[in-house]
This record gives C-alpha cells, structure tokens and sequence, in this order.
C-alpha cells in the first residue's frame, strides 16, 4: 500500500506539475496594452490600431491601444521599458525612439537594446515636403531659392525635437544651405493644423495625415523624403532628384515589449505580427498612404536596432551637430 500510495502521490504531482507547465506556457490569457507615443490622428495612431484590431482577432484577447504623447517619445518609451516582463504590454517603437534619441538626450531612462525585447519590425514609411499654399514654390528646386532669399522666415513644424520630422528638415537645411526655424509640436495633427492655417509654412509629415490635406487642396506637396520614388505614390518626386542628390530619410516603425519576456511570448507576438501585416486588404490600404509594410523575425529587427543606433549618432553628432539635451 505504501509503495502504491507514492507512485499514486508521485504521478499526482508529475500532473499537477505539468498542469502548471501548460499554464506558464499559455499565453495570452488576458488583456494586452500597445502603447503608441503620439496623440490620436498621426501615422503611429492609425497603423496602431489597425494592428491592434487585427491581432485582438489573431491571439483572442483585445489589444488596447494607450496613448502617450510628448517628450520627444520619451514618456511613452519609459513606460514599456517599466512594464512587467510578460509580454503583456508593447511598445510601438520607430528610429526616433529607438536610435535617435540616444544621440540626442544625454540621459536617457530607457536603453533601445538593454531594455527591450525587439519583436517585429512592422513598417517603413517616407515623408513628404509639404508647405502651405502661399509660399511660392511649386518645386523642391524653387523652394530652395525661395528659401534662402528669405533666410529665417520660413519655419517647419515637427512632433518634437529628435523626431524624424524635425531630422528631415535639420538635414535639409544643412545640405540646401538654407535655414528654416523649427516648431516643434506634440503631434502630427496640431502641428499640420498650424500649417494649413499658415502660422508655420512647412512640414516633413508622413503620408497618412498629410496626403489627405494635399488632396483636399489645403497643402502642396513638393517630393517624397525617400532615396527612391515610393510605390504609393510613384508621381511624387524624391528631393534627392529634385536638387538635393544623397538626401534621404526614411523613418521605420516596429514592436517591442519588456527585456526579459519570454521568448514563447515574443515569437507567438511575432508571428501574430506578420500574419496581420500580410492581409492584402491592410496593404493596398496602408501602400496608398505612404506606408510599406515589413515584418521581421525579432533577431533581425535587433539587429537593424544595433545598425541603427551608431548610424544616426554619427549623422546628429557629427553632420547635423545637434548638442545633446
């Protein structure tokens, strides 16, 4: 009986003890929460929630989307990288909080690659030279005259300082030889009504909150940030090939969560992730606003992250000149 109770106790606890196994290993069981680092209405804003849709369906819990504007993306950076280590809250990252800020803030409470776990990168998207109606250029080359006729009277607005938008403006002033005040704003929506009202002439914005405007006949859109013409709007000229060879900023985006999460975690988010991004419908959707989607496996959006970090250090430092904060 003895010998029969503790093979019974033992398989009881081998039971338990894979019962807990299979719990630990579920995931996810509850709620989780994307935060995004711009206000409503801008290109982060909109992806976000399409991608928070699309993968509330895909892993069968709902996926918030937590806005947490300001702060050059600092506020929301520092947020995730304070999260539990459990994969139950991301971080919408892009090359402003993830490589340019490290050059740009001397004390930064978040590091890119110690404090996160990279998931997929997600998309890549070009800005647009747009200015307001009254500035009298209807080319990049025009505008270029226009503007060093007129130094200091013209400003560009952007998200905040260190952005890629204040970036795209910084690198043209420099390599135009021209010099635009920045304005710096919270996000893509009041610094693009600014514009349109004329109290700033021009803004690096990307296509999902400017191209609108340009339809809707209320900006002028003058070329695409990109070193090539984009594939969603093929008739937008690039400013390298409108007068500045070599210009080139292309902002990319991606996910990540807590250092630490596990790695289970991680891949079932990974391929959630690219399994959203490769719905036709979301593509033809997001392609006509300037965006190209881009998955990847977590390794090689790590990896871009570690490209990424030197690259634009040496571009802030030593091209630009920009002093740290």
């Amino acid at each position: 009986m003895t010998t029969r109770r503790a093979v019974l106790c033992a398989g009881g606890l081998a039971a338990l003890g894979l019962g807990g196994t299979a719990r630990a290993q579920a995931y996810p069981v509850r709620p989780l929460r994307l935060i995004v680092p711009y206000p409503p209405g801008g290109i982060g804003d909109t992806f976000a929630r399409a991608l928070s849709e699309g993968l509330s369906a895909r892993l069968g819990q709902t996926v918030v989307v937590d806005n947490k504007p300001g702060g050059s993306q600092i506020i929301g950076a520092q947020a995730a990288a304070e999260a539990a280590a459990d994969g139950y809250t991301l971080f919408l990252g892009s090359v402003s909080s993830l490589a340019m800020n490290v050059a740009q803030h001397a004390s930064l409470p978040y590091d890119p690659l110690a404090s996160f776990a990279p998931v997929s990168l997600t998309f890549t998207s070009p800005l647009y030279l747009v200015i307001h109606p009254d500035v009298p250029a209807g080319s990049v080359r025009e505008f270029i005259v226009y503007a060093r006729a007129n130094p200091g009277k013209l400003s560009f607005a952007s998200i905040g300082p260190g952005s890629s938008l204040h970036l795209a403006g910084e690198i043209f002033n420099r390599m135009a030889g021209v010099d635009m005040l920045h304005v710096p704003y919270k996000g893509s929506v009041p610094a693009l009504t600014d514009v349109m009202a004329g109290r700033v002439q021009v803004i690096f914005d990307a296509g999902p909150s400017a191209l609108p405007q340009v339809r809707a006949g209320r900006l002028r859109v003058l070329a695409v940030t990109s070193a090539e013409r984009f594939a969603g709007t093929p008739d937008i000229p690039t400013i390298a090939e409108s007068g500045l060879p070599g210009y080139d900023m292309t902002p990319w985006f991606g996910i990540v969560t807590r250092a630490g999460t596990p790695d289970a975690a991680i891949h079932t988010l990974s391929a959630a992730i690219g399994a959203v991004l490769d719905r036709p419908d979301l593509k033809a959707r997001f392609l006509d606003l300037g965006v190209q989607f881009a998955a990847s496996t977590p390794e090689a959006f790590r990896a871009l992250i570690a490209r990424e970090v030197p690259r634009w250090t040496r571009v802030i430092r030593d091209e630009i000149r920009l002093e740290p904060q």
